[in-house]
């Protein structure tokens, strides 16, 4: 059996096996029944404000794409958007990544955009969502300085620290020479891959609807801080909640969906993990963690099985 076979079924079966395992590890630090019990005493109005800014962030992200084919030559219709957005979150849930390649078919079949072009886009929007996450990152670093240099200080030797940063930028400055001036098959993809990176995001100040790109790549993010933000509101343990706890509990979180399919299992593990810093209860947390994660996915498989059955319907006449 050739290698190429083994990593693509690895890369869907370790997700699932890693979800399967973080929702058991979970489940036997706090009981559903207990999940329950949080759910019940939770304030479903700051939920449902929280699930109504993640939709708009969907929207934004749907309507963000329709001008971002106009240059190409596409003038798509908005719906099609909106229904192959919503299908590209369902579909993520069952294989990573399949639901990118699923939204620019969707392209393909129903508004004859060539796959190659709307797949395209779509790595561009990721380029445009990962400069937005470093900078929330950095935000983050910035105002949580003192609490991350203390923290530091109380769990390790700041020497030792000092000096594995410095190690660190050492070995990385070293490898940045050596990736530069190697013409190996890995090096030439690392680069490629970087090339790609930084091509992508100058290109989109190249854009005739920049301003509107910029816009709307903020617009989606800001909503799903707010919807993350809001939702602890839900829960009377959680209302003292610090800001630095709020930004490091959703950088977290954000990166445990791509661990994960979904962030099953993980996301309400990355919610403790975060909280946990700041001192806050854990159990609360890992509730908060699940209603968190079950709120937006209940949208996603709404709209998103509405989307799959009602796309041939909508393009009926294609």
């Amino acid at each position: 059996m050739s290698k190429r076979p083994v990593l693509k079924l690895l890369k869907i079966v370790l997700p699932i096996l890693l979800g399967a395992f973080l929702i058991w590890y979970s489940l036997s630090k706090l009981s559903f029944q207990d999940i329950l019990d949080f759910a019940k005493n939770a304030n479903y109005g700051y939920i449902l404000l929280g699930v109504f800014f993640g939709l708009l962030s969907h929207l934004s992200r749907a309507y963000r794409w329709v001008f971002m084919l106009e240059p190409l030559g596409y003038k798509i219709k908005l719906g099609n958007s909106i229904m192959a957005v919503f299908a590209t979150y369902l579909i993520n849930y069952t294989i990573p990544r399949a639901g990118e390649v699923a939204r620019a078919s969707i392209l393909t079949n129903y508004e004859g955009v060539p796959f190659e072009k709307g797949f395209g886009t779509i790595v561009a929007e990721r380029i445009a969502d990962m400069i937005v996450m470093l900078g929330i990152i950095a935000v983050t670093l910035f105002i949580q300085f003192d609490f991350i240099y203390n923290f530091l200080v109380a769990k390790f030797d700041l020497t030792k620290v000092i000096f594995a940063g410095s190690v660190l930028a050492i070995l990385g400055v070293i490898f940045i020479v050596v990736l530069r001036c190697s013409t190996s098959r890995i090096a030439l993809k690392i680069k490629g891959f970087v090339s790609g990176l930084i091509e992508g995001g100058l290109s989109i100040f190249k854009m005739k609807k920049k301003w509107a790109f910029i816009f709307h790549t903020l617009f989606i993010w800001v909503m799903y801080l707010l919807m993350f933000y809001v939702t602890t509101l839900a829960f009377s343990d959680l209302n003292s909640i610090p800001f630095g706890a709020i930004l490091i509990g959703f950088i977290l979180a954000t990166f445990s969906v791509a661990a994960t399919n979904g962030g099953i299992g993980s996301y309400p593990e990355a919610i403790v993990i975060a909280f946990s810093l700041f001192s806050l209860p854990e159990d609360p947390s890992r509730a908060f963690g699940w209603i968190m994660w079950s709120s937006s996915t209940i949208l996603i498989f709404i709209c998103g099985g509405i989307s799959l059955l009602y796309l041939p319907f909508f393009n009926r006449n294609k």
